[in-house]
């Protein structure tokens, strides 16, 4: 008997130390796996990783100098600053133009540039009549804060970034709120929010649905790993950094209660931000609204594979909603 209730101890022990391991082993990943997503210091080694971790090809050489080249044509944007009612420092990059008919608040994604995400259609906004105003958003580039927040607080900048461009620019235009990837999700989230009267619409290319939605479709379909081992940490975590749930983020939600048009736009071949989002997203919209999905476009990646028909959508939607 003594000797079957030592085993059982043994076992229980050895049980319980491999239960510990593997519990820290899955707080450390899902601490790596957080601050690869907020953080602004980019983690070692992730620039070489980030083909995988998009789940897009990494050698495009052609497409990079094309992508340079177009930053560069908009780098004479006047840059310009506000203070977030949080009191974040953020910076963003205006274009007026001389005869406008409307202004774009332009919202860059993850880990991205305001000038590279906007480059190529920056020529179409200035003919179309588009004052624009580009923004850096929080925990990148210029702007300030330690922390992305993948639409949490973002959403608020974008509403403080209308506030300035209606103040700076000819009163009475149409403002529109425009984003790719996580900048869509920014513009879709603001939609949740009353916004100010001279809003008329929603622009929202390849945007996802939550923070979770995105984290999970990431680790499980691009890095292969079970995101509900990592679900509660990530949870945990992120409150503990941002002070904030990404549970209060749902484009889904703030469809439902969306007053204004938008018009979603998704690439078919996206491997980063799966095109089902879009849907999602179109389909618990309430208000007017528009798709356009491209067959064949990667993310972000729909206006340079159907140019003519993106432009056309767009000058579409303005006409019918410029008021």
């Amino acid at each position: 008997m003594k000797d079957r209730t030592k085993a059982l101890l043994v076992g229980t022990g050895a049980a319980v130390t491999a239960m510990s391991a593997l519990t820290a082993g899955t707080y450390a990943l899902s601490s790596k796996l957080l601050h690869m997503a907020l953080d602004r210091q980019l983690p070692r080694g992730m620039e070489k990783n980030r083909a995988r971790l998009t789940g897009e090809a990494s050698d495009y050489p052609l497409l990079t100098a094309k992508l340079n080249d177009a930053a560069q044509k908009l780098r004479g944007c006047a840059t310009v600053e506000l203070t977030a009612r949080d009191g974040t420092r953020l910076v963003g990059h205006w274009y007026e133009n001389p005869n406008p008919r409307r202004i774009v608040i332009a919202m860059h994604g993850w880990r991205s540039r305001w000038d590279q995400d906007f480059g190529f259609i920056s020529p179409f906004l200035q003919e179309a009549g588009c004052s624009v105003l580009y923004a850096e958003q929080r925990g990148q580039n210029a702007s300030g804060g330690r922390h992305i927040t993948f639409g949490l607080l973002e959403h608020l900048d974008c509403l403080d970034w209308v506030a300035w461009a209606s103040a700076h620019t000819v009163p009475g235009l149409p403002v529109y709120l425009a984003g790719i990837s996580m900048g869509a999700t920014t513009v879709l989230l603001a939609a949740g929010q009353p916004l100010p009267e001279q809003v008329k619409g929603i622009i929202a290319d390849c945007g996802f649905t939550s923070p979770h939605a995105i984290w999970k479709h990431v680790a499980e379909q691009n890095l292969h790993l079970n995101y509900n081992l990592h679900h509660g940490w990530v949870e945990r975590l992120c409150k503990r950094r941002l002070h904030l749930s990404p549970k209060n983020a749902s484009t889904v939600e703030a469809m439902k209660k969306c007053r204004v048009p938008v018009l979603f736009v998704h690439g078919s071949d996206d491997a980063f931000v799966p095109v089902e989002m879009t849907y999602e997203n179109y389909k618990a919209c309430g208000a007017p609204k528009t798709l356009l999905i491209v067959p064949g476009a990667g993310h972000g990646m729909s206006y340079l594979q159907e140019t003519r028909r993106y432009q056309q959508t767009l000058s579409d939607f303005w006409k019918k909603y410029d008021g």
